[in-house]
């Protein structure tokens, strides 16, 4: 298996965190997606579907192959079909806006088809310049140029979102502090970010927390989750394995054997969360 991963242009730096490829995936029973706080476009270049199973209601839902999917509050898991190849976009949180047509908070806990999106025809011509090019590099200048391609109709969004979701990023921040320090009512605040991130603001907040704890666990030979629940915010010890236990269906423990083992996808990008670039190695 390969993970690739590559930087966008200045056109799109504000956006996108990245551009990512995944080639001759293993075959496991389901890859696992954790919340990332943000959304990624999904194209699978093995078919020309993508099958997402909500393990909270036991649904497994179908869609084609060049999804939107948007900012999971809680893991879920999708089929893993042998050599399976995927590219995609890895936005940042409220990058997605000017792309998909649609508000984020549309988009919130769902997948939706390219398609009903952008259109049939613009969907279905990504996929296919997509899957005839022969390398990933090539794969992200084709996304790169369709979604500058779309930069210039888009409509800015609230001018307040980009500190605020900076003053968030800030361990101990409260949402009551950042509504206050863009001089919005809480409930505005509320409305505003959710509309444009596709999660509230405290949702977020706990997600960033939850991605701090993951990222020191995975530098530590022997986590004291105690100490380290303490460190990134957390009430108690009991506190941070509620909370990874919901975004990730798993202990503390469990999770970083997964990532050191890439068993279960864990920590990709939305096809996941966050990519643990020890057990796939460098930027490529």
């Amino acid at each position: 298996m390969r993970f690739e991963m590559r930087d966008p242009g200045p056109a799109l730096a504000r956006f996108i965190a990245y551009f990512w490829a995944l080639h001759d995936v293993p075959v496991h029973a389901a890859g696992r997606l954790v919340p990332s706080g943000t959304l990624d476009l999904v194209v699978n270049l093995h078919a020309d579907v993508v099958r997402i199973n909500d393990p909270h209601s036991g649904v497994c839902h179908r869609y084609s192959g060049t999804v939107a999917a948007g900012a999971y509050g809680r893991y879920i898991t999708f089929d893993n079909p042998a050599h399976t190849s995927i590219v995609g976009v890895h936005f940042k949180p409220g990058g997605a806006l000017p792309f998909l047509g649609v508000p984020p908070g549309e988009l919130a806990d769902r997948h939706v088809d390219l398609e009903l999106l952008w259109g049939r025809r613009p969907a279905t011509e990504l996929r296919e310049r997509l899957c005839a090019a022969t390398t990933s590099m090539e794969r992200f200048t084709v996304l790169e140029s369709t979604l500058r391609s779309r930069l210039p109709a888009h409509v800015p969004g609230h001018p307040v979102l980009p500190f605020a979701l900076e003053q968030l990023a800030r361990p101990g921040s409260t949402v009551g502090a950042v509504a206050a320090s863009v001089e919005l009512s809480r409930r505005r605040f509320i409305q505003v970010f959710t509309r444009e991130v596709g999660m509230t603001p405290k949702q977020l907040s706990r997600v960033l927390r939850f991605q701090r704890a993951s990222e020191l666990a995975r530098r530590a030979e022997a986590p004291d989750w105690g100490q380290l629940a303490l460190a990134c915010g957390y009430f108690d010890q009991s506190h941070l394995i509620n909370e990874v236990r919901e975004f990730t269906g798993t202990t503390p423990v469990g999770l970083i054997r997964a990532t050191e083992q890439f068993e279960d996808l864990h920590l990709l990008g939305s096809v996941g969360s966050h990519f643990s670039k020890t057990a796939a190695g460098a930027r490529q």
